[in-house]
């Protein structure tokens, strides 16, 4: 049986095979990688991990906390994770379908009535109004959980931007999304969407906690992610990586450094603070088919199977067009391949050339946060970063050059 280790002296990765071993790269060689990346990209800070199901084979970060002071980023820095929030509100819902409390194929409008009578947007006609007509399905916690729903996100929908800007729609005060027209009948497509902001209220409404109540019970404190949040308290702001915004003439531009806002609701679709130390004990928990490293059964282990699996049969995972350019470039993770999509993850069919398995879990986070799980290989790997445009050509350069470099050291 084979066992990946860090051998502390040489900081390095050792293979032991029976009673021979033989040296890989190191994970000096994944530190150097995101170093050079890192200086050679101008991406301001950088943290990262990669482990097995018990150990960590990387840890470092890179960069300062911000452009004014000398504090260094480390592996507890803390950044906003936004939609790797995702991954963990289906968690929680699927924590409850497994108590009978949710059911996977039943409408959910049983729990949300405000998603029983929804409109389909078709598009608009010659005078510029808005083509609606009634869906003729109901929408399903599967459909929320696989982005099939139907609810789409308008920073990737030009039709929706133009019904949100015609209809002046916006996130109101108090509320987790503004309620939409559907794209399209459920189960029928795939697009990046609302569905799991929503099933973060239904999470709330079934359960009678606040989500931030819900997954620290049953998730974060199980998993000791004892520094993932919706709330950022003020003892820890000082760790708090800051967030750049891309300027037209290509350089970075730093948001003012305060202490955030306590929110007011809390939304499954994006919103938690977290640090790769964290966020890998999660993916760990995942790999363990539902177990913490106390061995406590978070998830169960047909749960877990059912979130590592191709949930939306012969649909495919589309190609994501921008509408807003600051916040997000075009999407396309795996260009050439069809993706799928599990009960909260992207799920690769294919291998990436030089990297992760076929089968392999991912996801990001709009601040350039991204993450995948390798149940093949029993690896794990986090890489964030906080800035915005999601998919800047820059962050997926560092990401992309940081995942052969894993494998490049097991392999080597």
């Amino acid at each position: 049986m084979s066992m990946l280790y860090v051998n502390r002296r040489e900081f390095g990765l050792v293979l032991a095979v029976g009673t021979q071993t033989r040296r890989l790269l190191g994970a000096a060689g994944i530190g150097d990688t995101l170093r050079e990346g890192l200086e050679r990209r101008k991406i301001p800070a950088a943290a990262a991990m990669v482990a097995t199901l018990e150990k960590t084979l990387y840890a470092g970060g890179l960069g300062k906390r911000d452009s004014a002071s000398s504090v260094e980023v480390k592996t507890d820095s803390i950044f906003r994770i936004a939609s790797m929030t995702k991954a963990i509100t289906t968690t929680a819902a699927m924590q409850l379908v497994e108590q009978g409390k949710l059911h996977l194929d039943r409408p959910v409008a049983e729990h949300l009535p405000e998603l029983s009578k929804l409109d389909v947007l078709e598009g608009f006609d010659a005078a510029g109004k808005p083509i609606l007509r009634p869906s003729r399905k109901p929408i399903a916690l599967k459909h929320l959980m696989t982005h099939t729903s139907g609810f789409v996100y308008a920073n990737w929908d030009p039709v929706l931007t133009r019904y949100n800007q015609v209809m002046k729609i916006a996130n109101a005060p108090g509320t987790v999304a503004p309620l939409t027209p559907l794209r399209f009948e459920p189960g029928t497509r795939w697009h990046y969407g609302t569905g799991i902001d929503w099933t973060g209220k239904l999470v709330e409404t079934v359960s009678g906690l606040t989500l931030e109540q819900y997954f620290q019970r049953n998730i974060l404190q199980p998993l000791g992610m004892k520094d993932t949040s919706f709330l950022l308290p003020e003892e820890k702001f000082a760790r708090l990586v800051s967030t750049y915004r891309r300027q037209s003439d290509g350089s970075l531009k730093e948001d003012a450094r305060t202490l955030p806002a306590a929110p007011k609701v809390f939304n499954g679709g994006g919103g938690l603070y977290s640090t790769v130390e964290d966020y890998t004990r999660f993916m760990q928990m995942i790999l363990r088919k539902g177990r913490s490293a106390g061995r406590e059964q978070v998830l169960s282990a047909k749960s877990v199977e059912m979130m590592s699996t191709n949930q939306i049969g012969s649909v495919n995972v589309e190609k994501l067009i921008s509408t807003d350019h600051n916040n997000s470039e075009d999407v396309d993770l795996h260009p050439g391949a069809m993706d799928k999509y599990t009960y909260g993850f992207l799920f690769n069919p294919a291998a990436y050339p030089g990297g992760r398995s076929a089968g392999s879990l991912a996801w990001a986070g709009i601040e350039n946060t991204f993450y995948w799980i390798d149940p093949h290989r029993g690896l794990c790997a986090v890489l964030m970063m906080q800035y915005f445009p999601f998919v800047d050509k820059e962050a997926l350069g560092l990401l992309s050059a940081f995942e052969r470099s894993v494998y490049g050291n097991l392999e080597a």
